[in-house]
């Protein structure tokens, strides 16, 4: 039987969608029947602490959750968030609630023994709740007290072989989509470039030393199953050169409807004939595309390589042969000026198995030196090129200025010019300076 009244937490359960209200419900009920774990209070108390704190945080107004102090395991400075409640006596069974992140599989494969045996150590040395996964893409273990975690850390690197993941001013967890493992489209390793600077960058993903945090997202082709362009500091987009491959006979197939187009407006509902025209043609974000003669004519010079056409008629279009990575830089949610999304940094880089992938881990580290140096305080490094321009970030990264670097002239807040840089323009600025001093 619970312990807490929660008519407010019970009205999220009365809505058409799942509630971690329910969740909580279900764990508490079964703590209480089992006992399990190793620590009475977390093993009985905990969910249903846990439902009391956040009744009486809605009812307040205000959390009732403390920082109280910094915990972490042994050689590590990240990858345990240390959380306290300011009641401890009222809830003691979360009195302690450290989040415990962990580092997920690249890619997010998984087997049943794998989470079975997570959830074991999880049942016994925490509240069993988890969170999969977090914003970053960690597993996120919630709630444990400070004796455990270095029980929980030895069992899941020594018994598992699994890392704790990022937290704090540090590199966060690296996260990759499914890649080659599952994806015709994908452009590049994603799944390998990610184990591989996730081994490469154990320093910077344990020790925090940057000004704020710093995410590595890979997106194996710019459909962003993992939204790299959005969420991470530096994106890997896998990209293409040369023309997109087509097969007019195939085209045809989906015009006359003998194949089903994959996309669009036919993506689970009947909504009659396909229209190459309306669904493809005038869909093109660049319109370096037309459909004369029964035949798809495209202009691969203007192509943004979107996947828009590809994604609706794959059996017809197949990406270029030559392929390697996009690197965007300075994503960000809102923290201290809003959202932004990335800023294109690297247009085309191979991603070089052989070669260990140096060419990428020089740029992110000439990045890291320059943005250790300029970055203030809790300053992402989006907010770092915003505050002193998209050319210093590219000139500290050994990047050279590229067109494709400009959405639009004289209205990028990234782009700024100086007079030595432009050699046409000298005499003019020197005589509107002159002019001006007078």
């Amino acid at each position: 039987m619970a312990k807490h009244k929660t008519p407010l937490l019970d009205q999220l359960e009365s809505g058409p969608w799942p509630s971690f209200v329910s969740d909580i419900k279900q764990e508490a009920a079964s703590r209480a029947k089992n006992e399990k774990g190793i620590d009475h209070q977390i093993a009985v108390d905990c969910p249903d602490d846990l439902l009391g704190v956040l009744e009486m945080s809605y009812n307040d107004g205000e959390t009732h959750w403390k920082h109280g102090g910094i915990v972490g395991v042994f050689g590590y400075g990240g990858g345990v968030i240390g959380r306290y409640c300011d009641q401890p006596e009222m809830f003691p069974g979360v009195a302690h609630f450290h989040t415990v992140r962990v580092a997920q599989p690249m890619g997010m494969w998984y087997n049943t023994s794998f989470l079975r045996q997570l959830m074991d150590i999880w049942d016994l040395r925490g509240s069993g709740l988890t969170n999969m996964h977090g914003a970053t893409g960690d597993i996120v273990l919630l709630g444990t007290s400070t004796p455990q975690l270095e029980e929980i850390f030895w069992e899941i690197t020594h018994d598992m072989d699994v890392d704790l993941g990022g937290s704090g001013s540090n590199l966060r967890t690296p996260a990759s989509c499914m890649g080659m493992s599952r994806c015709e489209y994908a452009m590049y390793d994603a799944q390998e470039l990610c184990y591989n600077l996730t081994m490469e960058y154990q320093d910077e993903l344990h020790r925090p030393a940057f000004p704020y945090k710093f995410k590595f997202k890979f997106d194996g082709c710019p459909n962003g199953c993992v939204a790299a362009i959005a969420r991470s500091d530096m994106g890997f987009i896998g990209t293409f050169k040369g023309p997109i491959k087509i097969n007019q006979e195939t085209v045809a197939a989906y015009v006359g409807g003998e194949i089903a187009p994959n996309a669009g407006a036919h993506a689970g509902k009947d909504w009659g004939a396909f229209d190459i025209q309306a669904e493809v043609v005038d869909n093109c974000p660049s319109q370096c595309m037309s459909y004369e003669g029964g035949k798809l004519i495209m202009d691969h010079k203007e192509c943004v390589r979107c996947m828009h056409c590809i994604n609706t008629m794959p059996q017809a279009l197949k990406i270029g042969d030559e392929r390697g990575v996009s690197i965007m830089c300075g994503a960000k949610a809102p923290i201290l000026d809003g959202p932004q999304m990335g800023s294109l940094l690297v247009p085309f880089i191979e991603a070089d198995k052989d070669d260990d992938y140096q060419g990428i881990k020089d740029i992110i580290e000439n990045v890291w030196d320059w943005w250790m140096d300029e970055g203030k305080n809790r300053e992402r490094i989006g907010e770092t090129m915003k505050r002193l321009g998209f050319a210093a970030l590219a000139k500290a990264a050994g990047i050279a200025a590229d067109p494709r670097h400009v959405q639009e002239p004289r209205h990028n807040p990234y782009i700024s010019w100086k007079a030595e840089e432009v050699g046409g323009w000298d005499r003019d600025i020197a005589v509107y300076r002159e002019r001006h001093q007078r």
